[in-house]
């Protein structure tokens, strides 16, 4: 009991999260509907560490969003054996991903976001997140909605290889946002959930959606592609108050 007790001290003063801020942002591929979470640090605590070892690590598919500095965003996702694709493991982390996408609002995830380095993706624009954005911002970007759509071993083609750039975010890289360059039509292929040959010509922000899921699948990040200069704390404004 007493040294429950001091560990449970200890974990107390070594836990010392900053606290959240809010800043809202247009939709972009991988980002939250209406908050933004800045990025914050804290250490592992003690009766963390403990709760670890007896408890055991949470296993992929996970119900949260992998962190950039997480090896796996790095990685080159493997292909689906197309057999495999009605098995319960790969339905379970189609349903997972569909999920935390929905439950964090984001227009887009990737199977390496939630752990599972397989060539998994999945989008929805719905008519209801449009709506938060005044005319001229929907016509600007290209804003266009479209039903939840599921990808298994994507592959992509440029259709309009004029680019456009606008501010993306990323939940794995969350509370940051940079301007992106991306080409203004795509076409993307692969299998449904289903295990179903699919084709998908877009443009527009639906395009930059895709363009975004499939860099996940192939280790890069949009910060790899950004234009630095760019690159902010969405919740700089916050931090000056």
């Amino acid at each position: 009991p007493v040294i429950a007790s001091r560990l449970f001290h200890l974990a107390l003063r070594s836990s010392s999260p900053k606290s959240l801020l809010m800043f809202p942002q247009p939709y972009r591929a991988c980002v939250a509907h209406t908050r933004l979470h800045s990025s914050h640090v804290k250490q592992r605590s003690y009766w963390q560490y403990l709760k670890r070892k007896v408890l055991k690590p949470p296993s992929p598919p996970y119900q949260h969003v992998c962190q950039v500095g997480d090896p796996i965003l790095r990685s080159m996702a493997s292909e689906v054996d197309p057999a495999k694709i009605a098995s319960p493991e790969i339905q379970r982390v189609i349903r997972t991903l569909v999920a935390v996408m929905r439950r964090l609002e984001c227009v887009g995830l990737s199977a390496p976001q939630i752990g599972v380095p397989l060539q998994i993706l999945a989008a929805e624009f719905t008519e209801r997140m449009i709506s938060d954005h005044p005319q001229g911002m929907r016509e600007a970007k290209g804003l266009s909605a479209f039903p939840l759509r599921v990808f298994v071993n994507p592959r992509v083609r440029v259709l309009d290889s004029r680019t456009s750039s606008f501010l993306e975010g990323c939940e794995s890289i969350s509370g940051f946002s940079a301007c992106v360059p991306r080409y203004l039509s795509v076409e993307i292929s692969g299998l449904n959930e289903r295990g179903e040959p699919v084709t998908w010509k877009t443009s527009g922000w639906p395009a930059r959606i895709i363009q975004h899921e499939m860099d996940h699948l192939n280790g890069v990040l949009y910060i790899d592609k950004m234009d630095s200069k760019t690159f902010n704390n969405v919740a700089w404004m916050e931090a000056n108050e």
